[in-house]
């Protein structure tokens, strides 16, 4: 059986929202693995609805840029939250980020871009690792284009300009004025920022994620489908998976700024407002070390070992 230590209780709190003793034996209830005893906990009714699973720290920056019609955000790692500070590791994520305007999201093709210094970005990036002392990587990039209407980016937790722990554009096409949808843009974008959507439409929402909450609503609801026939029980577990849907797309979430209209409805308003047409084409969103296993370590041991004192 897989030692349940206070990091790994301390992490499952952090993650469900649920109590030190509900962790603790959902831990021990699926040999220590994470993604299970958070479905355990939500099966239970225990872990808070708001809190995403499978979302865990890394440090570094996203950067993101627009140019005309076009943006693009760029995720780059590092160890610690020192080297996101660093002036040299800044510079890179900038310079970085505005040659991705050019290459697209190919990473490999991004890494052999040249960088102002005439260097090639992987070699600029080995160069880092060696003058800053830390492993860097080049995670991922997307962007986003429109024929008509505009793209605008938005950087929450902003260490530099352009550059912090959540990056997101938004494509707005239409014929609305260029301010109108800049100022649409940027509204939208921090709602995104906040409420985190998994796809524009619940349609689109990754099937095995649509699975995942099924088998936490058949679980949550056994004892409201048992003995009941088939049609009826599904009509049942239908009802959480449609809410779970309608929550996590864009379009059918309720804005933040009001709690209560569709973003798809709102942003008819301000278009109408603005006396032209806009439609939300797409949105990314790139969040600092979503999906990166960080390993726990102890820091005063390390410094320790490295004195030659442990």
């Amino acid at each position: 059986m897989a030692e349940i230590t206070a990091a790994l209780v301390k992490e499952l709190r952090e993650r469900s929202g649920a109590g030190m003793m509900d962790c603790k034996k959902a831990l021990a209830e699926n040999g220590g693995d994470i993604e299970a005893s958070i479905d355990w906990l939500r099966a239970k009714g225990l872990a808070s609805a708001g809190k995403k699973a499978g979302r865990t720290a890394a440090e570094g920056l996203v950067g993101a840029a627009v140019s005309g019609t076009k943006g693009v955000v760029v995720e780059v790692n590092s160890e610690t939250d020192f080297v996101a500070k660093n002036e040299q590791f800044q510079n890179f994520v900038r310079d970085v980020t505005k040659l991705a305007l050019e290459t697209g999201d190919d990473v490999e093709a991004l890494k052999k871009a040249t960088m102002p210094n005439g260097k090639s970005v992987e070699e600029a990036l080995t160069e880092n690792i060696a003058t800053i002392g830390e492993n860097q990587n080049l995670r991922r990039a997307k962007s986003l284009e429109v024929s008509q209407g505009a793209v605008v980016s938005y950087v929450h937790n902003a260490a530099a300009p352009g550059m912090g722990k959540i990056g997101v554009l938004v494509a707005l096409e239409g014929d609305a004025p260029a301010d109108k949808l800049e100022a649409l843009g940027r509204q939208l974008a921090m709602h995104i920022a906040a409420a985190a959507p998994l796809a524009l439409n619940g349609d689109d929402i990754d099937p095995a994620i649509i699975e995942r909450e099924a088998a936490i609503a058949r679980e949550k609801n056994a004892d409201k489908i048992a003995g009941k026939p088939a049609d009826i029980a599904e009509k049942i577990l239908k009802g959480p998976v449609d809410k779970f849907r309608k929550e996590s797309a864009l379009l059918s979430q309720a804005v933040v700024f009001d709690g209560k209209t569709p973003v798809q409805d709102w942003v008819a308003g301000e278009a109408k407002a603005a006396g032209g047409s806009v439609t939300v084409k797409d949105f990314v969103r790139f969040q600092l070390g979503e999906g990166i296993e960080k390993a726990q370590s102890d820091f005063a041991a390390e410094v320790a070992a490295a004195a030659g004192v442990a």
